[in-house]
């Protein structure tokens, strides 16, 4: 984990990039590393990784978002605090995730900090998912993937395999969307970088599946009426 100093995700919309970054972030401080996460997701402002802002602040991890009023705002802002996580990772002080919005259009905040993030530092991963609408075929995924390196002026460098059912997902509904990211890989020449599932699924791959890391993932996230289960342990390696 943590190929370079910046972590970005993006995706389509309900790719889970948001709980993969609050995920990633916690399992990098659970091997005591520095890190910051900020959430740049404009786009949906029911499922963002600002609403787990506690959890975060609890494990040790610096957290970055609109305060105030503009905490649920669905508005195309860059907080200067965001600036300065880019340029604090880069001077080798710390590691930051970029949680950013679905699509083209939430790329384009990304964009517009093309003037501070230098590419050398950043790995860029896209999230798949295709039980998601409009990301269940090869040609939408490329055609998202394009979407994104066009808004935010920089290459996705990494594919995330994240397809699921929620609750409902199966060893076989990760094979699945594996098979669709590998295949998005041989087209476009990027790598599979990681394969995430849920925990109690990634301990069934770990057997199947040798080749691409895992990140068993917790759902933080979730619907107003839909409460943690007690006792529920967060999954910090990968």
């Amino acid at each position: 984990m943590f190929a370079k100093r910046i972590t970005i995700f993006a995706g389509h919309f309900g790719s889970g990039k948001s709980e993969l970054a609050v995920n990633f972030a916690l399992a990098g401080r659970a091997r005591n590393l520095d890190v910051t996460l900020c959430d740049l997701d404009v786009v949906k402002p029911y499922f963002r990784s600002r609403l787990v802002k506690a959890d975060l602040k609890k494990a040790g991890v610096h957290f970055v978002a609109p305060e105030g009023e503009q905490f649920y705002a669905d508005l195309p802002m860059v907080i200067p605090a965001v600036r300065g996580a880019i340029q604090h990772a880069q001077a080798g002080h710390t590691h930051t995730i970029l949680d950013v919005g679905g699509d083209d259009s939430g790329a384009r905040v990304l964009g517009s900090l093309s003037d501070v993030l230098r590419p050398e530092h950043a790995e860029v991963l896209f999230v798949v998912n295709i039980n998601r609408p409009f990301a269940d075929t090869a040609a939408a995924l490329l055609a998202m993937v394009r979407e994104i390196e066009g808004a935010s002026r920089l290459k996705v460098s990494g594919l995330v395999a994240n397809t699921h059912l929620m609750d409902e997902t199966t060893v076989d509904t990760v094979r699945e969307g594996l098979t669709a990211t590998r295949a998005l890989s041989k087209e476009t020449g990027i790598p599979v970088s990681y394969c995430a599932a849920l925990a109690a699924v990634c301990e069934q791959l770990q057997t199947i599946e040798t080749q691409i890391p895992l990140i068993p993932i917790e759902r933080f996230i979730l619907p107003p009426h839909v409460a943690r289960r007690p006792g529920s342990q967060r999954s910090m390696v990968v």
